[in-house]
C-alpha cells in the first residue's frame, strides 16, 4: 500500500485528522520538518526548540500547550517507512491553529545544482515557514535555468538557499554565512558544525559574494537530504569537489539520527 499524507489539527488537547477534501484558506506562520526514516530522526530536540521559539514569536503564548502538541505529534508518527513530517502554526479564520502534517519522504539526492536568485522575496527570512510559497517560486525559476536550488543574496553576499543552508570549505576551514545576514538558523547546518567541533575542524563565518566562492567546495545542507555536494553553479563561480570528505561527513551526519521517543502504551 502506498504511503498516504495526512493532516491533523490540534483541538481540545488532541490531534484530530482532517478531511482531505476540505479546503480552508490558511496563512502559514511557522513550519518545521525533518526526515524520519525507520523511526529515526536527526537533531529532534533542535527542531523542537526552533519550532517552539518561532511559534511563540508568531503569537502562540501558551508554552505548555506547545509542548503538549509537540509530544502528541511525535507520538503519532510511524516507526517504520520513510517520512517527511511537518509541524505547523497557521492562521485560519483569524485564529491561530497548530497542525501536524505527515508526508511520505520524497526521493533523496546526494548532489545539487544551484543558481543565483534574481531577488529576495522573503518577508521574515529568520523564520522557517512564512515564506515557503515565495521560496518555492525562487526554486521554480532556478529549475528553468537547469538548477534544483536557488541561492539567495543579502546585499550581494550569499546568505541562504531556498530550501538549504550553504557551507563551504577553504582548505581545512569550514565557512558559513554570518547570522547577521538574512537567513534561517538551520538545524542541519548546526549539526554539521557540531561534527566539525567533534573533529577539531575550524569553523568560521564569512561574508562572500558568489564570485568570491570561486574554487571552493560548496555544500547545501538541510534536514531532508543531509549534506549535498553542489556540483555546479549556473552562470556562477567554478566549484571544486571533494568526494572523499563529502562522503565521510555525510556518513557521520547520518549516524547521528536517533530513535523517536517510545510511543505511549495504550490504556486497556
Amino acid at each position: 500500500m502506498d504511503a498516504v499524507s495526512t493532516l491533523s489539527d490540534w483541538a481540545g488537547g488532541t490531534l484530530v485528522v482532517q478531511d482531505s477534501c476540505e479546503v480552508v484558506e490558511t496563512e502559514l506562520l511557522v513550519a518545521d520538518s525533518f526526515l524520519l526514516s525507520g523511526g529515526r530522526v536527526l537533531a529532534l530536540p533542535l527542531h523542537r526548540s526552533r519550532f517552539v521559539e518561532s511559534a511563540r514569536e508568531q503569537g502562540w503564548r501558551d508554552r505548555a500547550d506547545l509542548d503538549r502538541f509537540w509530544e502528541a505529534a511525535i507520538a503519532s508518527l510511524p516507526r517504520d517507512g520513510d517520512w517527511f513530517p511537518r509541524l505547523e502554526l497557521v492562521r485560519q479564520r483569524d485564529a491561530l491553529r497548530l497542525r501536524a502534517r505527515l508526508r511520505p519522504a520524497p526521493e533523496l539526492h546526494r548532489e545539487v545544482v544551484v543558481a543565483t536568485a534574481a531577488d529576495d522575496p522573503r518577508r521574515t527570512p529568520h523564520l522557517k515557514g512564512p515564506d515557503i510559497d515565495r521560496l518555492s517560486v525562487l526554486r521554480q525559476r532556478a529549475q528553468r535555468k537547469g538548477a534544483q536550488e536557488a541561492v539567495i543574496l543579502d546585499e550581494g553576499f550569499v546568505s541562504d538557499g531556498a530550501t538549504t543552508a550553504l557551507l563551504w570549505w577553504r582548505g581545512e576551514t569550514l565557512f558559513a554565512p554570518p547570522l547577521s545576514l538574512a537567513r534561517v538558523d538551520s538545524v542541519a547546518a548546526r549539526t554539521v558544525r557540531g561534527i566539525a567541533a567533534a573533529l577539531g575542524v575550524v569553523v568560521d563565518e564569512e561574508e562572500a559574494s558568489p564570485a568570491q566562492l570561486d574554487g571552493v567546495v560548496l555544500w547545501a545542507v538541510n534536514a531532508l537530504h543531509g549534506i549535498r555536494a553542489v556540483t555546479r553553479w549556473v552562470d556562477g563561480p567554478r566549484l571544486a569537489q571533494d568526494p572523499a570528505r563529502t562522503d565521510a561527513w555525510r556518513a557521520r551526519f547520518t549516524t547521528l539520527a536517533r530513535p523517536l521517543p517510545a510511543s505511549p502504551t495504550p490504556e486497556r
